[in-house]
């Protein structure tokens, strides 16, 4: 057994202990009855960490192993709940006023390692190379793995022009490749247009930041006036925004119906009900999603899929849809909690499980599924901007398909 991997098992024994008598005790103190279980495993830990004191090889760095305990506890929670021990959380803080410049990218963690979501067209991230589903294996010489995903974002903002040193794991090569990025003021580009032929109408965004909702109807009402007789709303590597822009989005289609439900263990329920006042379209509507699409993204494609509002077609979305509190700890650590999630319209959680499209199409270069001739997405967002959708994208053409196919079983 390796010594990183001895020490592990050392932390996490401490650690669990530490916590179960802890927490134990003013649970228990409050709600006797309330036993999960816990309670019963002190005894074990207990035993498991004396032997592990009397017999393992030499005397532990007992600050290090329990600081890697708890990053180990609270992500095994999910990829969005972290841990920030006290020099952490104050280098964390530091760097959220040092500057507004980004690498371009959406990123999460899968399998323990920082996993690229979405990359912004023409942004920081795309000019250097990375694509979706790339893995930075190490970011500022820091392996992603023994990080937190909110330590790995904050690494990735800093002064214009500064450079991000990383590593790169791709599913397409074998060795891992040294990139920089050199980070940059990244505004997500205007929601686009295009009238398609046989009446079919193309809207896509790449973000769903505020005012989004209230653009993207914008774009519905032109492609309505042109002609449009059907719409596409592809939201593929859409994966930034605000929830509650989502759920004005979606609302832009549904006249009832949940459109999603936010819930935790000590949070209160709270749903979200298309208000008919806000829809603007009975237009018949396919919606494209992909690896991709995260967040409030979801949240559109969840609903629309549910309510039996339209058709969903592409891949399977990635799967982000809970909130955080950010709770600080008296020795100067903090820990960033989920405390709730996002759930479909028929109750499933969207975080971690995605959304899975009824219309299943794969598309082999998915992270190249982006809009062409982007020159002009750094353009103001009131400035109308007109969009041909990808050449040969097999997504988009069974998603003409499947509304051409309904329009036909109607006449």
């Amino acid at each position: 057994m390796s010594k990183k991997l001895q020490i592990a098992i050392l932390a996490t024994s401490i650690f669990v202990v530490g916590f179960s008598v802890i927490g134990g005790l003013g649970v228990h103190a409050s709600s006797a009855g309330n036993n999960d279980g816990a309670y019963s495993h002190i005894q074990v830990y207990s035993e498991v960490l004396s032997h592990v004191r009397q017999d393992y090889v030499e005397e532990p760095n007992m600050p290090l192993v329990t600081d890697g305990a708890l990053h180990g506890l609270l992500e095994s929670l999910d990829a969005n709940s972290s841990y920030l021990s006290a020099a952490e959380y104050k280098a964390f803080k530091q760097r959220k006023t040092q500057g507004k410049a980004n690498i371009g990218a959406t990123v999460s963690k899968r399998f323990g390692y920082a996993t690229v979501v979405s990359v912004v067209p023409g942004g920081p991230a795309d000019k250097a190379g990375i694509g979706n589903g790339d893995i930075l294996e190490t970011v500022d010489g820091k392996n992603t793995h023994d990080i937190s995903l909110a330590e790995v974002r904050s690494r990735l903002v800093g002064e214009q022009g500064s450079r991000l040193e990383c590593t790169v794991i791709r599913a397409r090569r074998v060795e891992p490749q040294k990139v920089t990025i050199v980070r940059e003021v990244v505004t997500p580009p205007a929601a686009q247009e295009q009238m398609m032929p046989d009446g079919v109408g193309y809207v896509k965004t790449l973000a769903l930041n505020k005012g989004r909702a209230q653009e993207i109807a914008a774009r519905i009402k032109s492609l309505e006036k042109e002609g449009a007789k059907r719409l596409v709303l592809d939201l593929r590597n859409c994966s930034e925004g605000d929830e509650e822009e989502g759920v004005a989005v979606a609302n832009l289609f549904l006249n009832h119906g949940t459109i999603t439900y936010l819930q935790g263990q000590t949070y209160p329920k709270a749903t979200f009900n298309a208000d008919p006042q806000k829809k603007i379209t009975d237009l018949p509507l396919a919606v494209l999603v992909n690896r991709g699409t995260a967040g409030p993204a979801e949240i559109v494609a969840a609903s629309i899929l549910e309510n039996s509002r339209g058709d969903l077609v592409g891949d399977k979305t990635f799967g982000d849809g809970s909130i955080q509190k950010l709770i600080e700890v008296p020795d100067g650590s903090a820990l960033i909690l989920s405390v709730a999630k996002y759930y479909t319209p028929n109750g499933k959680a969207i975080q971690e499980n995605g959304v899975t499209p009824n219309v299943q199409v794969a598309m082999a270069a998915d992270d190249q599924a982006v809009l062409p001739d982007d020159d002009d997405s750094a353009a103001p967002a009131e400035e109308p901007q007109k969009a041909a959708p990808p050449k040969e994208d097999d997504q988009l053409r069974r998603a003409i398909e499947v509304l051409k196919s309904k329009a036909a079983k109607k006449s």
